[in-house]
């Protein structure tokens, strides 16, 4: 029997379309793309327009087999990648493929995986975009132009395995622009002086200095704000106005990819990584035991807050049935996208307002049960009637005569929630952060006592308090992800990806959740915006990134884009391999002396970074780790403080009783006697530790997997397969009280695998491999 082939590129969605798209459809996955540059080569023909030569991927040869013999019986196919152009590039790749007509070849979009989406798509089908294709096919050589050429160059002047990247390097000079603005930040000392006040009537409240003879009060020292307190303590103080208004708070709007990421990180300690991860399972369809995979929001990558006039019409009738009518806008909200924006696709939102979250929760994973909560929470307050808010402010004015005609002018002001609107289920935290920091411009909370125009008040106390300008914060994941947005650079769909390549190659390191350049991160940085500023260029990353936009809509050629950009980039990697200070192998003298031999030593840089070694090598081979004081002065770490000392409740050596520490070696960290090299004993890590395994009696060993990637695993193995990636945390589980917790990437979670306990790594306790047993 005939029937139409839909190919889409994830399995899960199979499972989820053939709920109900029925037998008349054959679905097929293609597990991603199926086609990419090769790996090793540059894979761009240089001489002919850079024609990409795209291979096909290893593995995918099966994946393609099956969908050309189901395309051969099919009437007609149905590209239905996701809804972009990385969707766009699969669709097309297929469709090169396919040996078939291609007059019975469409492309259909759909940003929700519903019944009524997918059937609207396969109704009205278009042609594939070429002008999409091709912004996709820009991007991807672009950076592998930038990647294939800039990173051999690291390699030979810093280290081998470096690698650089047209987006990803950027974001490594905005985390370093960053850090130099706090390592060179001088705080200003500032002072603010409050006096309580009492007026005819009511409680005492506070009120702030604002102004000193109609300038705004600046108060720069201690003898400055004493002075002025003395003043203060002898003079009269008038209410010279009061102003009550209204202030509404209009909600924000539904999700985008940007947004859902800071705010799951800010609310729910989600790392981005993990965010997409949780949010892509989601929109592809998760099981519920009466109707099977479901898909519960919309499509995850969108920088779009457009809302479907269906998807409003739905919300609106909902919030006046469970809210009431006064919580309901006269007209629906809408919203403005960011320039550039694809108004294609829309904001995330929950597909249907029939799956409450709190109904089905005990179906969700407790991870995806919060993060569709906060997708929902948000697309409801997006249509919710604004907050309202009675302020007041008063304006009090200070006179002492005997003092001198001094004018100093004070201000209390205070607020009061007297609607709630959409706060009643969102409360939109991004704004609170913006009024924590400018504490200054902040309403006081709470209610003023009646006070008229001239009302006499009475001083009960006046203080006075220091203060310091603060540098700028450092980065966390989600501020990070608000600066690339902000400053156009990459997409929605790169930004988890971005985070994740720069913390692996080890240019960045998070720490308590804030984000820090290391040693590795400044130095290459340094090297490349010396020898390639336009490449490492803000603006011109964003200038590329709105290029890209305007060859997807068709108003810049893909190959004219490359070759603008090609040309000067050459001369600057043929300036770079010349100019460029080489540091593998170079040496930075220092002050400190070779405790073995006496010869000053120096800094070199091995494959775990900086090292002390002394200026003798190879006579003698005396090395050190060291530190970095606050004025860059080396302190060298005594042998003992060179690892991580294992607690007291950790192992000591079965040989000699000595404790053991942790070192790293060639092929990572390992356990080493302390009373090296007279007791040479060592362990791996993780030896003697109970397998989680239900019903396993063997112990957990460390691994090496292909591409030096380490894991814990099952010493029972084949017999047991149990794998456990991360690092071991020395802490029971709150939930279960497992002995040990595992933190993966910025994830702390419990070794058992029936235990849903997770948190933020920036929780945690130390985390280094634990002792046995």
């Amino acid at each position: 029997m005939s029937r139409s082939l839909i190919i889409v590129e994830s399995p899960t969605k199979v499972r989820t379309l053939k709920k109900f798209l029925g037998k008349d459809f054959e679905i097929k996955a293609s597990s991603g793309h199926v086609k990419d540059l090769p790996k090793n080569g540059l894979g761009v023909d240089l001489k002919n327009d850079f024609q990409p030569e795209y291979v096909l991927i290893p593995g995918k040869k099966k994946i393609l087999d099956e969908i050309l013999q189901a395309s051969r019986k099919a009437t007609a196919i149905y590209l239905a990648p996701d809804p972009d152009r990385e969707g766009e590039a699969i669709a097309w790749h297929i469709a090169e493929a396919l040996k078939v007509d291609p007059e019975i070849v469409y492309r259909a979009e759909f940003n929700e995986i519903t019944k009524s989406a997918v059937l609207k798509a396969i109704k009205n089908p278009r042609r594939l975009n070429s002008d999409r294709y091709e912004a996709q096919k820009a991007r991807r050589v672009l950076d592998r132009l930038v990647g294939y050429e800039l990173s051999p160059l690291l390699w030979e002047k810093v280290k081998r395995g470096l690698s650089a990247g047209r987006v990803q390097s950027v974001a490594v000079r905005i985390v370093c622009d960053r850090e130099n603005q706090v390592q060179e930040f001088k705080p200003a000392e500032h002072w603010r002086i409050e006096v309580e006040l009492q007026g005819p009537s009511g409680p005492p409240f506070p009120a702030r200095l604002v102004k000193i003879e109609g300038k705004p009060a600046e108060i720069s020292n201690q003898s400055g704000a004493e002075e002025i307190c003395a003043y203060l303590k002898n003079a009269v103080f008038q209410v010279s106005e009061v102003e009550s208004k209204e202030r509404q708070k209009n909600p924000p709007p539904p999700f985008i990819t940007s947004t859902i990421q800071q705010e799951a990180y800010r609310r729910l300690n989600f790392p981005v990584k993990k965010t997409m991860f949780l949010a892509q399972q989601l929109y592809e369809g998760v099981e519920l035991n009466a109707e099977g995979p479901v898909g519960l929001i919309t499509y995850l990558r969108t920088d779009s807050v457009r809302v479907a006039q269906e998807a409003l019409d739905a919300v609106r009738l909902f919030i006046r049935d469970q809210y009431g009518p006064q919580y309901l806008p006269p007209q629906p909200n809408l919203f403005r996208s960011r320039r550039g924006a694809q108004e294609a696709h829309e904001a995330i939102r929950p597909t249907s307002l029939e799956y409450v979250p709190e109904k089905i929760e005990s179906q969700l994973s407790p991870d995806l049960f919060r993060l569709y909560q906060l997708i929902w929470n948000r697309f409801l307050a997006s249509q919710f009637s604004p907050a309202i808010y009675d302020t007041i402010a008063i304006d009090i004015q200070a006179l002492n005569g005997s003092a001198g005609p001094k004018k100093f002018s004070l201000r209390a002001s205070g607020s009061t929630l007297r609607f709630p609107g959409f706060l009643s289920v969102y409360r939109d935290l991004e704004e609170e952060e913006k009024e924590e920091q400018a504490p200054e411009e902040k309403s006081e909370p709470g209610i003023l006592p009646p006070l008229s125009p001239h009302a006499a008040l009475v001083p009960k106390n006046i203080s006075p308090s220091q203060h310091f300008t603060a540098p700028p914060p450092r980065f966390t994941e989600a501020s990070l992800v608000r600066e690339l947005e902000e400053n156009g650079i990459g997409r929605p769909s790169t930004y988890a990806t971005i985070l994740s390549q720069i913390q692996e190659k080890n240019y960045i390191k998070k720490i308590k959740g804030k984000f820090y350049p290391t040693e590795l991160g400044k130095l290459v940085n340094v090297l490349l915006v010396k020898s390639f500023p336009d490449i490492l260029d803000l603006e011109f990353t964003a200038e590329m990134e709105e290029k890209l936009d305007q060859i997807e809509s068709g108003r810049e050629k893909w190959t004219e884009v490359l070759k603008n950009f090609f040309t000067p980039f050459q001369e600057s990697l043929k300036r770079a391999k010349s100019e460029m200070r080489k540091v593998r192998g170079a040496t930075t003298p220092t002050d400190v002396v070779c405790d073995v031999c006496g010869k000053p030593m120096v800094i070199r840089w091995g494959r775990n970074g900086e090292f002390l070694s002394c200026s003798g090598y190879p006579s003698c081979r005396n090395t050190k780790n060291f530190t970095r004081g606050e004025s860059g002065q080396i302190q060298p770490l005594a042998r003992e403080s060179s690892a991580k000392s294992i607690p007291e409740s950790g192992i000591t050596c079965s040989q000699c009783g000595r404790p053991m520490v942790i070192k790293r070696g060639r092929y990572g960290e390992f356990l080493a006697c302390s009373g090296y090299p007279q007791c040479k004993n060592t362990l791996p890590l993780g030896k003697d530790l109970p397998c989680p395994a239900e019903g396993c009696s063997g112990t957990l060993v460390q691994r090496r997997a292909k591409g030096r990637r380490f894991f814990y695993g099952c010493s029972r193995y084949p017999e047991c397969r149990f794998i456990l990636r991360g690092s071991l945390v020395r802490e029971s589980c709150p939930q279960c009280q497992a002995p040990f917790l595992v933190q993966e990437n910025d994830e702390t979670k419990c070794i058992r695998t029936g235990c849903h306990y997770s948190r933020s790594a920036s929780e945690s306790l130390e985390t280094s491999p634990p002792a046995p047993g």
